[in-house]
């Protein structure tokens, strides 16, 4: 029998999504119970495990330049509102997925001594996005133009 290579890429996709993604762990929060926080999305493979995996979480951060570049190593804290820690980790990638119990939240992330922060709700079974984004440093960052001539 022989093996295309989508049949090759399907039992792929399919063995990624039932691991755990990179990055996956539990990280104790100032509350009762455990908030579950994965980190990734570093290529293509590990983008699309986190993507199937989104549903399960209800805050999704997304860490990039304005120019539209992917950035990781990315210091995060979230906290509630009464200003209690309840994640503090470095992303190894440009998405954050976490499960946190419905309320009002603030995040703090810092890249290359830069700090964005904003303030933010979740609500229990629905998916809350936060994009931050900042300026290429040119010492640091090679912006890819999505005009390259191909010749």
């Amino acid at each position: 029998m022989k093996l295309r290579v989508r049949d090759a890429a399907a039992l792929l996709v399919c063995a990624m999504i039932s691991l755990p993604a990179a990055g996956a762990e539990s990280a104790g929060g100032a509350r009762a119970g455990k908030i579950e926080v994965v980190t990734g999305g570093i290529g293509e493979a590990d983008l699309a495990v986190l993507a199937v995996r989104e549903k399960e979480f209800n805050l999704k951060l997304v860490f990039s330049l304005v120019q539209g570049n992917y950035v990781a190593d990315v210091d995060v804290t979230v906290s509630d509102a009464k200003g209690a820690k309840v994640i503090e980790r470095s992303a190894n990638g440009p998405l954050v997925l976490a499960r946190l119990p419905p309320g009002e939240y603030s995040v703090t992330a810092t890249r290359g001594g830069r700090t964005i922060s904003r303030k933010f709700k979740v609500a229990a079974g629905r998916l809350r996005t936060e994009h931050l984004r900042w300026p290429a440093d040119p010492e640091q960052d090679l912006p890819v133009s999505r005009w390259i001539d191909r010749e």
